[in-house]
């Protein structure tokens, strides 16, 4: 390699590390601004009345505490569904089938899913459960359509966290005696734990912050849910409902202000599972 090129590669190199630090910086600048704005405009509704009252005159005064238990439910009935079949499909691509045309069709679909617009999940959802079903406007019908918008994201975070599991392993248990299902789910799946922990913490990331399937599937009371039946209303959904039709911008901010606080909570936990792994 001559003097010239050895100058030039090391002038590239340097440029892209240049510009790599000036993105990271630039987009950590960008979030601490959003975070700060909306602090700056929603702190000072922030209160244990705010978290553990019921929202007054459509929610232009009291709390979000119906909100809150509505988002968990809804990310419960999300997950619920979603994990089993996750990290079962992810299971049958690395420990059932070798690579051909049915794992590259199933890969293949399941990236196309994670794709899709969450608009299109939400009038998928709303055809199927709330119309077709006649299931109605619930908790129920949006947990299911929120469980085929993250199914994309667990599968392969799970699929790649069992492949990085060593094949050595898988061979001692069968020196050992051990079945495959036995080798699967006192081996594979204990080492693969934190890797697969992270793509579902991550998937409850953005069931929290989805909006657009929500909408068209859960409906927006802001009533206390009873049951998994029952029409309910989302944190995010609450923050538009309150921007958009201009009910009161500053509950809208603090809304929005903690339904960012809890995302990032989510995705730092989801950081430390993996700097964890590492």
């Amino acid at each position: 390699m001559t003097s010239e090129s050895r100058k030039r590669n090391l002038f590239y190199n340097r440029l892209g590390i240049g510009v790599s630090r000036y993105l990271t910086v630039f987009t950590a600048v960008l979030f601490c601004s959003i975070l700060l704005f909306l602090f700056y405009h929603g702190a000072a509704n922030l209160s244990l009345k705010f978290f553990f009252s019921h929202p007054e005159n459509l929610g232009r005064s009291g709390g979000i505490f119906p909100i809150i238990i509505s988002t968990a439910l809804l990310c419960a009935v999300a997950l619920f569904i979603a994990v089993p079949l996750g990290i079962g499909t992810a299971v049958f691509l690395t420990e059932y089938t070798r690579e051909g045309w049915l794992t590259m069709i199933i890969r293949f679909g399941s990236e196309c899913l994670a794709g899709i617009p969450s608009i299109i999940f939400g009038l998928f959802g709303f055809a199927l459960f709330v119309v077709t079903l006649k299931m109605g406007w619930c908790i129920l019908s949006g947990g299911l359509t929120l469980a085929f918008m993250v199914l994309p994201t667990i599968i392969r975070t799970s699929e790649e966290a069992i492949k990085s599991v060593p094949r050595q392993l898988r061979e001692l248990g069968f020196s050992l005696g051990a079945t495959k299902s036995q080798v699967i789910s006192k081996i594979v799946l204990p080492q693969a734990r934190n890797g697969i922990l992270t793509g579902i913490i991550l998937s409850l990331g953005r069931a929290i912050g989805e909006t657009a399937c929500v909408i068209f599937t859960t409906g927006v009371s802001i009533e206390m849910p009873r049951s998994l039946f029952q029409s309910a209303r989302s944190m995010s959904v609450h923050f538009y409902i309150l921007a958009r039709e201009g009910i009161s911008m500053e509950m809208a901010y603090t809304t929005a202000l903690v339904l960012v606080s809890l995302i990032l909570l989510v995705n730092l936990f989801a950081t430390f599972l993996v700097s964890r792994k590492r």
